[in-house]
């Protein structure tokens, strides 16, 4: 009974995403024609997100184990683990003064009607291509450029092994970082990892923990950098998990 009532519960999400997709899509493709007006689409984007999130049946709460504000006038880049796709929706949900540019996964493209908008919208990258990942600093600078934040989830992606804490990260994040001159602000996520997997017979609503990890500044050593974040994102994990 669990498993057909957890199919039931992703049937309802692809069908909130169609709804949502179409009604908010249209004022999200028009506007990301302007750059000067991503601000504008990114609000629209956020509400797209706030109906996925939170009528799947989810909440959140922030801690901050730092004290440390970020700045409203300041691009940033933001990284946390990555256990499930509501990632995406929780992040945007907590930044409404810093319009994110998501660094997204060419293959998503292939989604009719979503694949159009988030075409328009995000950063892609093919993996497969060293090309394409090399020339994701450059458009990453130039949306950080018009105002923008970027969010990357530094595993690169959800490793299929689930008994991994935290996967290994890759360089982009914090390359961006150091080169930009951005500080990486650092989150931890708990709980979607067992609330909403990416196998279709698991899962159940519940509230997420978000903790705040605080703020590294840009350094000249992206190397040292990526450690100090996979370090505090580990522990926290370690720390807090449920």
């Amino acid at each position: 009974m669990t498993k057909i009532l957890n199919y039931l519960w992703r049937f309802w999400l692809l069908l909130l995403a169609f709804v949502l997709t179409i009604t908010l899509g249209i004022p999200v493709y028009i506007l990301s024609f302007s750059k000067k007006h991503y601000k504008y689409a990114y609000k629209f984007i956020r509400l797209w997100c706030f109906g996925m999130f939170y009528g799947m049946g989810f909440r959140y709460d922030l801690i901050k184990l730092s004290q440390e504000e970020k700045d409203k006038n300041k691009e940033y880049v933001f990284i946390s683990n990555h256990t499930s796709i509501m990632d995406i929706m929780l992040t945007c949900i907590m930044f409404p003064d810093h319009p994110i540019c998501f660094v997204g996964k060419m293959e998503l493209v292939k989604i009719p009607i979503f694949g159009t908008i988030y075409k328009r919208i995000c950063v892609m990258v093919d993996r497969s291509s060293a090309r394409s990942r090399a020339d994701v600093y450059r458009r990453c600078a130039e949306k950080m450029e018009e105002g923008n934040s970027i969010a990357i989830f530094p595993e690169g992606g959800v490793p299929d092994d689930t008994s991994i804490i935290l996967d290994e990260f890759k360089d982009g994040a914090f390359m961006l970082s150091s080169k930009h001159n951005s500080p990486i602000a650092v989150y931890t996520f708990i709980g979607l990892k067992e609330m909403f997997p990416f196998e279709n017979s698991k899962g159940y609503p519940g509230r997420v923990k978000v903790y705040f990890n605080g703020i590294i500044e840009p350094t000249a050593s992206p190397k040292d950098s990526k450690a100090e974040a996979y370090q505090v994102i580990k522990k926290t994990l370690i720390e807090h998990s449920i």
